[in-house]
């Protein structure tokens, strides 16, 4: 029987893929997006997020731009800067996007228990996610097995930021 026989079912797809947009929302954003509370690798002397790099270029050039950029944001205690307004705009609408994953240390090092920085120029994007290592040997790592890491760093981090100075 066609589609067009069976005015139902459309929709009844409909309401499930209403119920599934509701139910993924009642349960929060889930484990590979950033939290309002999550710590931020920051130059104490400058205030620069990840050295002043462009978080939204790792996602639209595949790689960081050398280029210090001079368009600023403030958020989550950070001044982070931007190569262009348009960059700028998609950081301030989906921060939890472009904010590299554990505020940029290290998931090698939180699944391990610890807290370490990591660096801008050490990356990898993952599931539509900005994580940052310390050295090309934990990024290694990390690629080796991303799974085990992210859910070891996930468990960890919160214990890992209490235990962070202010």
């Amino acid at each position: 029987m066609t589609a067009a026989r069976q005015p139902g079912k459309s929709w009844q797809a409909l309401w499930i893929l209403l119920g599934l947009v509701l139910y993924s929302g009642l349960f929060g954003p889930g484990p590979s997006r950033a939290t309002a509370d999550e710590r931020i690798v920051v130059n104490s002397q400058s205030g620069l997020a990840i050295s002043g790099f462009d978080p939204v270029v790792y996602f639209t050039d595949g790689a960081p731009n050398a280029d210090l950029p001079d368009i600023e944001l403030s958020q989550s205690g950070a001044v982070w800067r931007f190569r262009n307004e348009g960059n700028r705009a998609a950081f301030a609408g989906h921060p939890d996007v472009y904010t590299p994953r554990f505020g940029g240390y290290d998931p090698v090092a939180i699944a391990r228990g610890t807290s370490v920085p990591g660096h801008p120029m050490v990356w990898v994007v993952l599931s539509e996610r900005l994580y940052l290592f310390y050295n090309n040997a934990a990024r290694a790592a990390f690629i080796a097995h991303p799974g085990r890491i992210i859910e070891a760093a996930t468990r960890k981090w919160p214990e890992v930021a209490r235990t962070m100075g202010p």
